[in-house]
């Protein structure tokens, strides 16, 4: 157990990471910044900070990123910095890596684990690459950027379905193949968390989980649901938590595709039966992947209601139209709310209010529905539609019955 526990001023954290609030600035030009789980990390968006490499952040917005005087965005000719290629022609050993893949793509929590991997390379010394196993297809196209020295992808149709009996006798097979140093795994619910425990298993060993500081010698791991940690030596297996250690992003790697001798073994005692449907608003707003979310520029709520269930999409609802009583107070996102972590989320004449944006602050794919185009929401959002809220979603249901017409017909 750590001879002492840090104490943390949330507040003052999600300040420092939520880049629209007007005392961020403040917080982060003085240089690091603590992360939720507590690790100190570097601030790479601070003007003029320079990495590990010698790149430095330039910014491309004029100043703090708002919009100009003149009401034009400031414009900086800049080029994009060449990252150096980092290569390993003839690895002494590897470090494993099994990334969930959530959607076909790497995760923030994926790019963590990869970090952790070339951290532990820099401090075992050698010439150490690392593996990434990858299950199935995917849509990922940054493996380079990421950190990812070889790649192993195990393409076979059984990986759609629900088989982690075959995943572990193939990671087997990687295990007695080449032999890695180390397996780290996400300690995630998206699919490291069963993973790593079945693999440990059946190497016979005792992982480290929920493990945050990783030496070569030793590890410290969170504890009592993140009261206390716990020191241990470092084992050949770890599960690893979110924010272990800094994301690669000032290197790019070759990604050699590596292949497993002999085929694998798809014998297995579990029957994948396919999803089950269930009505997307039974499921809680911190579990759904999929959210649409009401705020008040939407006005037309029986179309709102028909567009959620057209798209399968949970119902969400910022605190105004909590407020009015448009929505009940379950579906209420934000600070004051229920803090999401979807996949998609689509907010419908939602301006963004601090804590509403706190709420979404981990959600990956952000789309916004406004009029205004200069609102909060729309800087946060990854796609923006401006248009009136009433006439996209009345659009979308038209294209989605479009849609399920066509296949209709080609089915028939």
């Amino acid at each position: 157990m750590s001879d002492s526990i840090i104490r943390r001023d949330p507040r003052l954290e999600w300040i420092a990471r939520n880049r629209l609030h007007p005392l961020h600035q403040s917080m982060t030009e003085t240089g690091p910044v603590r992360g939720p789980s507590g690790l100190i990390r570097r601030n790479p968006h601070q003007v003029g900070f320079i990495g590990p490499n010698g790149i430095k952040r330039i910014d491309r917005l004029g100043g703090n990123g708002t919009i100009a005087m003149s009401g034009r965005r400031q414009s900086q000719a800049t080029k994009e910095a060449v990252l150096p290629l980092h290569r390993v022609e003839q690895p002494d050993y590897y470090i494993a890596v099994v990334p969930d893949m959530v959607g076909g793509q790497l995760s923030s929590h994926d790019r963590d684990v990869l970090g952790m991997a070339h951290q532990l390379i820099r401090e075992l010394g050698g010439s150490g690459a690392v593996l990434a196993i990858v299950f199935g297809e995917h849509r990922e196209s940054a493996f380079d950027r990421a950190g990812v020295d070889r790649l192993l992808q195990l393409e076979d149709d059984i990986f759609a379905h629900y088989t982690p009996e075959v995943k572990i006798h193939a990671l087997a097979q990687v295990d007695e193949q080449f032999a890695p140093r180390h397996w780290l795994l996400p300690d995630s619910m998206a699919g490291g968390f069963e993973l790593g425990r079945r693999l440990a298993a059946r190497l016979g060993q005792r992982p480290a989980t929920q493990a945050w500081q990783v030496s070569p010698d030793e590890s410290l791991c969170r504890g009592g649901g993140g009261a206390f940690d716990l020191r241990r030596s470092t084992p050949k297996l770890l599960l690893l938590a979110e924010e272990c250690a800094e994301p690669i992003d000032e290197t790019r790697h070759e990604v050699l595709p590596l292949t497993l001798d002999g085929n694998l073994d798809s014998a297995t005692t579990i029957a994948d039966e396919g999803q089950v449907a269930v009505d997307p608003n039974a499921i809680a707003l911190g579990e759904a992947e999929f959210i649409l979310s009401a705020g008040n520029g939407v006005h037309d709520w029986s179309l709102f209601h028909q567009a959620a269930e057209q798209l399968g999409a949970t119902e969400g609802a910022s605190r105004v139209a909590v407020d009015n009583g448009d929505m009940p107070r379950e579906r209420q996102v934000g600070a004051t709310g229920t803090w999401v972590t979807a996949r998609v989320y689509v907010a419908v004449g939602i301006s963004g209010a601090i804590q509403h944006l706190q709420g979404i602050e981990k959600c990956d794919k952000v789309i916004a529905i406004n009029t205004d185009i200069g609102c909060d929401m729309v800087k946060r959002a990854a796609l923006s539609v401006i248009a009136d809220s009433g006439e996209v979603l009345a659009e979308l249901i038209r294209l989605i019955d479009v849609y399920r017409q066509k296949e209709m017909d080609d089915a028939a």
